[in-house]
């Protein structure tokens, strides 16, 4: 056998979902060695747990079960890191207690991990309810192999999601758990970001195989859209501006400007420009970095983007002008990964 796997599933105060999820569990189509390792966080779910076990191992897959039995939770991180050290398998499955596997996740993912040791494996996704984040569904989905990894500074955060991971355990502990912080820490991100660091690489199998379910009160909405701003600010000027001497920022708006104002000094010295469509932006012809410290203030030129130099840090929103930035980008014939970048 090329190994086994063992599905990681942290629970906390899931119960609406969990039976259809555990039942996923049930319905793999994996014929080598699987077991189910959950890790219940200070929720009160053990019936619906007790109940798969007794199913999953009549039918040879042994299920773990661990449990932090305080009234308070340690948070996401720690669940994880905890199903995660309990298990055995050589590969690790990432599921969320509301989410539901398609009957070949385990099976396609585990043959893909194979291929690709030190990657994580994604899937594509079906949202449920369909009409939520159409826009970040569409993206997690129709990424390229090249922007799974150009297109990890964005705020969409992860170019594969958290339950649609598939890796192997000693990868896994190469890059180094996740971050046990707790609420308002996005470990996720973090997890993603040091496997980036450590030369992981990001594949994704082209299949559906995972219904993910949107609630506004899910814990991804709990960390504060600041934090993850810093974090995607640093992670871009250790892995893309460090090595560039100059760069234009794209977008002479509020996001443009943000992200100048929150680069370091040596590497707001590198922006030789902001570039936009907006005729007034442009006419102006300068943005003043009032903050500053230096006399006289910086000044930064705003040019038309068909007169700005590249390479490029783009503050523009994907998809959802209508297609109209995307024809202007097209229009310059630069290459992502070399002369630009997504930050938006």
């Amino acid at each position: 056998s090329a190994g086994s796997g063992s599905v990681i599933v942290p629970v906390h105060n899931s119960e609406c979902w969990l039976d259809e999820c555990l039942k996923s569990v049930w319905e793999q189509d994996f014929k080598e060695t699987m077991e189910l390792s959950v890790f219940n966080d200070a929720s009160k779910v053990s019936e619906i747990i007790e109940k798969w076990k007794i199913k999953l191992e009549d039918a040879g897959v042994p299920v773990i079960i661990g449990s932090n039995d305080s009234s308070q939770p340690r948070g996401v991180g720690f669940a994880k890191n905890q199903a995660v050290i309990q298990s055995s398998g050589t590969y690790l499955c990432f599921l969320d207690s509301d989410d539901v596997m398609m009957p070949q996740r385990v099976r396609l993912q585990h043959e893909a991990a194979i291929q690709h040791p030190n990657s994580i494996i994604g899937c594509q996704v079906k949202r449920e309810p369909p009409e939520s984040t159409e826009r970040y569904t569409r993206w997690i989905n129709n990424l390229t192999e090249e922007q799974l990894l150009t297109q990890v500074f964005t705020s969409h955060g992860p170019t594969v999601i958290m339950p649609t991971w598939f890796c192997s355990r000693k990868w896994f502990f190469h890059v180094g758990k996740f971050d046990e912080g707790g609420k308002g820490v996005p470990e996720d991100l973090l997890f993603f970001y040091k496997h980036i660091q450590k030369g992981g690489e990001v594949f994704r199998v082209n299949h559906c195989l995972l219904l993910y379910r949107y609630h506004p009160q899910a814990a991804t909405h709990s960390v504060l859209e600041g934090t993850i701003w810093n974090h995607r600010v640093r992670f871009l000027e250790e892995r893309v501006l460090s090595s560039w001497t100059s760069f234009t920022i794209w977008n002479a708006g509020k996001q443009g400007k943000k992200l100048y104002r929150s680069l370091s000094p040596a590497n707001r010295k590198k922006v030789t420009a902001f570039c936009d469509v907006d005729e007034k932006k442009i006419t102006k012809g300068f943005y003043t970095y009032e903050e500053s410290e230096e006399r006289p203030k910086p000044k930064i030129p705003i040019c038309h983007f068909r007169d700005a130099t590249p390479p490029f840090i783009i503050c523009v929103k994907l998809d959802l002008t209508g297609g109209a930035f995307e024809t202007n980008l097209n229009m310059l014939n630069l290459r992502e990964g070399r002369d630009y970048y997504h930050f938006n």
